[in-house]
Protein backbone atom coordinates (compact mmCIF):
# COMPACT_ATOMS: atom_id res chain seq x y z
CA UNK A 1 0.00 0.00 0.00
CA UNK A 2 1.81 2.75 -1.53
CA UNK A 3 0.63 6.27 0.03
CA UNK A 4 -0.43 7.99 -2.73
CA UNK A 5 -0.10 11.29 -0.47
CA UNK A 6 3.57 10.83 0.47
CA UNK A 7 4.00 10.59 -3.56
CA UNK A 8 1.85 13.65 -4.23
CA UNK A 9 4.27 15.32 -1.75
CA UNK A 10 6.97 14.29 -3.36
CA UNK A 11 5.80 15.24 -7.18
CA UNK A 12 4.50 18.86 -6.48
CA UNK A 13 8.25 19.94 -4.45
CA UNK A 14 10.01 18.46 -6.44
CA UNK A 15 11.94 22.23 -7.05
CA UNK A 16 12.44 21.82 -3.21
CA UNK A 17 14.13 18.62 -2.97
CA UNK A 18 16.08 19.02 -6.40
CA UNK A 19 17.29 22.73 -5.11
CA UNK A 20 18.50 21.22 -1.93
CA UNK A 21 20.61 18.54 -3.78
CA UNK A 22 22.02 21.17 -5.99
CA UNK A 23 23.14 23.01 -3.19
CA UNK A 24 24.01 19.94 -1.48
CA UNK A 25 26.63 18.77 -4.48
CA UNK A 26 28.09 22.03 -5.06
CA UNK A 27 29.39 22.32 -1.46
CA UNK A 28 31.12 18.75 -2.10
CA UNK A 29 34.66 19.53 -3.24
CA UNK A 30 34.27 16.13 -5.67
CA UNK A 31 31.36 18.61 -7.01
CA UNK A 32 33.76 19.80 -9.62
CA UNK A 33 32.76 18.19 -12.49
CA UNK A 34 29.30 19.13 -12.04
CA UNK A 35 29.92 22.51 -11.14
CA UNK A 36 29.21 23.87 -14.87
CA UNK A 37 25.86 21.97 -15.65
CA UNK A 38 24.23 20.56 -12.62
CA UNK A 39 21.74 23.22 -12.21
CA UNK A 40 19.82 22.51 -15.50
CA UNK A 41 20.63 19.22 -15.96
CA UNK A 42 19.62 18.50 -12.38
CA UNK A 43 16.39 20.20 -12.70
CA UNK A 44 15.18 18.76 -15.61
CA UNK A 45 15.50 15.61 -14.57
CA UNK A 46 14.03 15.92 -11.30
CA UNK A 47 11.10 17.67 -13.14
CA UNK A 48 11.10 14.38 -15.27
CA UNK A 49 11.53 11.87 -12.61
CA UNK A 50 10.23 13.75 -8.95
CA UNK A 51 7.24 15.18 -11.05
CA UNK A 52 5.69 12.01 -12.35
CA UNK A 53 7.40 9.63 -9.01
CA UNK A 54 3.71 7.97 -9.09
CA UNK A 55 3.97 6.49 -12.53
CA UNK A 56 8.21 5.63 -12.47
CA UNK A 57 7.49 3.10 -9.24
CA UNK A 58 4.68 1.11 -10.30
CA UNK A 59 7.18 0.16 -12.76
CA UNK A 60 4.79 0.47 -16.19
CA UNK A 61 8.10 2.22 -17.39
CA UNK A 62 10.93 0.39 -16.35
CA UNK A 63 11.97 0.03 -20.24
CA UNK A 64 12.31 3.59 -21.20
CA UNK A 65 14.11 4.32 -17.70
CA UNK A 66 16.83 1.64 -18.50
CA UNK A 67 16.95 3.74 -21.75
CA UNK A 68 17.36 6.94 -20.55
CA UNK A 69 20.08 6.20 -17.81
CA UNK A 70 22.35 3.86 -19.69
CA UNK A 71 22.74 6.82 -22.24
CA UNK A 72 23.06 8.98 -19.16
CA UNK A 73 26.11 6.46 -18.07
CA UNK A 74 27.57 7.01 -21.62
CA UNK A 75 27.01 10.39 -21.88
CA UNK A 76 29.21 10.95 -18.14
CA UNK A 77 32.01 9.07 -19.88
CA UNK A 78 32.01 11.05 -22.23
CA UNK A 79 32.30 14.05 -20.38
CA UNK A 80 34.95 12.64 -18.43
CA UNK A 81 32.85 12.54 -14.80
CA UNK A 82 33.99 9.35 -12.63
CA UNK A 83 31.47 6.83 -12.56
CA UNK A 84 31.20 6.95 -8.51
CA UNK A 85 30.50 11.31 -9.00
CA UNK A 86 27.50 9.77 -11.24
CA UNK A 87 26.17 7.19 -8.54
CA UNK A 88 26.80 9.72 -5.59
CA UNK A 89 24.10 12.30 -7.08
CA UNK A 90 21.38 9.44 -7.32
CA UNK A 91 22.39 8.41 -4.18
CA UNK A 92 21.98 11.89 -3.15
CA UNK A 93 18.96 12.28 -4.52
CA UNK A 94 17.72 9.36 -3.08
CA UNK A 95 18.31 10.42 0.01
CA UNK A 96 16.86 13.91 -0.15
CA UNK A 97 13.90 12.71 -0.77
CA UNK A 98 13.34 10.28 2.25
CA UNK A 99 14.51 13.06 4.31
CA UNK A 100 12.12 15.37 2.37
CA UNK A 101 9.06 12.55 3.16
CA UNK A 102 10.70 12.40 6.93
CA UNK A 103 10.15 16.34 7.68
CA UNK A 104 6.76 16.50 6.06
CA UNK A 105 5.17 13.29 8.06
CA UNK A 106 3.61 14.81 11.19
CA UNK A 107 0.89 12.48 12.15
CA UNK A 108 3.48 9.63 12.79
CA UNK A 109 0.32 6.86 12.78
CA UNK A 110 0.51 3.66 12.07
CA UNK A 111 -0.24 3.81 8.53
CA UNK A 112 1.22 7.04 7.53
CA UNK A 113 4.69 5.13 9.34
CA UNK A 114 3.73 1.87 7.20
CA UNK A 115 3.61 4.18 3.83
CA UNK A 116 6.57 5.53 4.16
CA UNK A 117 8.08 2.62 4.58
CA UNK A 118 6.85 1.17 1.87
CA UNK A 119 8.05 4.59 -0.60
CA UNK A 120 11.34 3.73 0.98
CA UNK A 121 11.20 0.44 -0.16
CA UNK A 122 9.90 1.43 -3.81
CA UNK A 123 12.34 3.85 -3.82
CA UNK A 124 15.44 2.21 -3.01
CA UNK A 125 14.35 -0.38 -6.16
CA UNK A 126 13.62 2.60 -8.19
CA UNK A 127 16.96 4.06 -7.21
CA UNK A 128 18.90 0.80 -7.52
CA UNK A 129 17.70 0.46 -11.17
CA UNK A 130 19.05 4.39 -12.22
CA UNK A 131 22.08 2.98 -10.97
CA UNK A 132 22.65 -0.46 -12.63
CA UNK A 133 21.57 1.24 -15.95
CA UNK A 134 23.48 4.00 -15.45
CA UNK A 135 26.87 2.53 -14.65
CA UNK A 136 25.66 -0.31 -17.41
CA UNK A 137 26.38 2.82 -20.23
CA UNK A 138 29.34 3.50 -18.55
CA UNK A 139 31.08 0.89 -18.84
CA UNK A 140 29.66 0.45 -22.14
CA UNK A 141 31.24 3.23 -23.77
CA UNK A 142 34.64 2.45 -21.79
CA UNK A 143 34.70 -0.98 -23.29
CA UNK A 144 33.74 0.78 -27.05
CA UNK A 145 36.75 3.68 -26.23
CA UNK A 146 39.24 0.85 -25.29
CA UNK A 147 38.34 -1.57 -28.63
CA UNK A 148 38.62 1.86 -30.64
CA UNK A 149 41.85 2.79 -28.92
CA UNK A 150 43.32 -0.98 -28.95
CA UNK A 151 41.91 -0.71 -33.36
CA UNK A 152 44.39 2.28 -34.03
Amino acid sequence: MLSGRLVRLIESHWEEIISSVISRIRSEPEGAHYRASIESELREWGRLVLQNLGQWLTGSKEDEVALQYELLGKLRFQENVPLFHSVHVLSVVRERVLDFVEEHIYAKTSVELYGQEELDRRLGRFFDLLTVHLVKGYEEALRNSQVLRAGS
